[in-house]
């Protein structure tokens, strides 16, 4: 019987044999709009359950624990770009991949898609989980071949360049319009500079 999660893993991760080509595959799926309203159709539903409270069975095992994250964290960024609701998983979403993370599940599961574990941390406008993310997304890197390493070393540099967001500001100053923040004039002159949006 199928696993509820294990239709979103394979939309999100493709059937590549290696980490590099999932990414080749799906980065415009990740990092992209185009697929927006695919996301919204297939799994709509589950974003709104999950953002409820609800499927807690998903976090049984370490492939349904990367389910919920992907429910709470990227697929809300997709359905509801440009608004409040974009964030509206990410405090569940951080609970949720700490207790995973405490359990040692990232280590189940696949390079490619620790790298989405990480990100819920890379998200969060709490430094020690910046520091945490940049510390995990080094060890990550040192675990590739050779063949990876590119690739892993640009995950890192996007953690470092949120670390260091939240360094200086203690938020994502790129948000701040979206929810309704007022913005120090040291930030709005920050978003003038080109990298300050992600």
């Amino acid at each position: 019987m199928l696993a509820p999660w294990q239709p979103l893993l394979e939309w999100w991760f493709g059937w590549g044999s290696s980490a590099q080509a999932v990414a080749d595959e799906k980065s415009i799926v990740w990092f992209g709009k185009q697929h927006d309203e695919e996301a919204r159709a297939l799994f709509g539903l589950l974003v709104e359950e999950a953002l409820a409270g609800g499927l807690d069975e998903w976090q049984q095992s370490p492939q349904g624990w990367l389910g919920l994250i992907l429910l709470l964290d990227q697929l809300p960024r997709m359905l509801y770009r440009e608004t409040p609701h974009a964030f509206e998983g990410d405090r569940r979403a951080q609970v949720v991949a700490m207790q995973g993370l405490q359990k040692g599940w990232d280590y189940q599961l696949l390079p490619i898609q620790r790298v989405f574990v990480l990100l819920v941390l890379e998200h969060a406008e709490v430094l020690d989980w910046q520091n945490l993310c940049v510390e995990r997304y080094r060890v990550l890197l040192e675990e590739q071949p050779e063949a990876n390493r590119r690739l892993f070393e640009g995950f890192l540099d996007y953690a470092e360049q949120h670390q260091r967001i939240i360094e200086r500001f203690g938020r994502f100053p790129h948000r701040n319009l979206l929810l309704e923040r007022p913005s120090t004039s040291e930030e709005m002159d920050f978003l003038l500079e080109p990298g300050s949006r992600f």
